[in-house]
């Protein structure tokens, strides 16, 4: 999968990677990328909390760049109001033996995501996955599956649940995999003392939300600077669709 309009060298993109909070009593994570397709860097991240407050932000850091793309952990796109997504579906199907599935989402059960990218919308974003020259643009990523390919993981790394103790071991194994994987397939990727410092820090939950909004922000980076070709959507623009770094460790096939 490319995407449509290649950037050129010297085209400067935002691209935003957020944490979200399915509900309105929890904050997000986001962290703000800087770059082009040869040299990138971390310039912040924040913690907002609310609708408004995660708007302002992203109104805010995106309106002087003609080129913005946000990668979001949460379903945006869910028409059915019951139920789950087919492209839910189909990642217990794709992914099952990495544990990797997505949990059933639907309106009811989560309406906040459906109505970020619909206020995201409403000020210039477009909903899908080619952020070509001059467009912001809003994609649907999902952290596990994306994690199981980029570090050539059997298994999800499993530090969302369990007793405190099991999830600082598993999220410090996040935190090594992470930082090696930014050295071997992100080397043009530059980070910022804030990042440094959460891929140091001993597990707590917002440690934890920023660091996915960090590994968010490198799957859009990932997509932007491959030019789509190393990336793969599954589901649809219809029903649902997540975007993810193609797998390596098979045929390269890209859907």
């Amino acid at each position: 999968m490319h995407l449509d309009r290649g950037p050129c060298e010297d085209e400067v993109v935002l691209i935003i990677g957020i944490d979200l909070a399915w509900g309105d009593k929890k904050p997000d994570g986001v962290c703000i990328i800087e770059g082009t397709r040869s040299s990138a860097r971390v310039t912040g991240y924040a913690y907002p909390k609310g609708d408004d407050a995660l708007l302002d932000l992203l109104s805010s850091a995106t309106e002087r760049h003609r080129n913005s793309f946000i990668t979001i952990d949460a379903p945006i796109l869910c028409p059915n109001v019951t139920g789950t997504r087919p492209v839910d579906r189909l990642t217990h199907t794709l992914f099952h033996r990495e544990h990797a599935a997505c949990h059933p989402a639907n309106l009811t059960k989560c309406p906040r995501p459906v109505r970020i990218r619909e206020k995201l919308e409403a000020i210039g974003f477009t909903t899908g996955w080619d952020p070509g020259r001059g467009r912001k643009v809003v994609s649907e990523v999902y952290p596990h599956p994306a994690m199981v390919r980029l570090f050539e993981l059997p298994r999800i790394i499993k530090y969302k649940k369990g007793p405190v103790g099991w999830r600082r071991k598993e999220f410090a194994r996040l935190q090594r995999l992470i930082k090696r994987t930014v050295r071997t397939r992100f080397p043009f990727l530059e980070l910022d003392t804030t990042s440094r410092q959460l891929l140091h820090a001993q597990w707590k939950k917002p440690v934890e939300d920023l660091t996915d909004a960090l590994f968010c922000a490198m799957i859009g980076l990932w997509h932007w600077h491959h030019r789509g070709k190393r990336s793969q959507i599954i589901g649809t623009l219809k029903t649902g669709f997540i975007l993810l770094p193609v797998d390596e460790r098979t045929s390269g096939a890209v859907t």
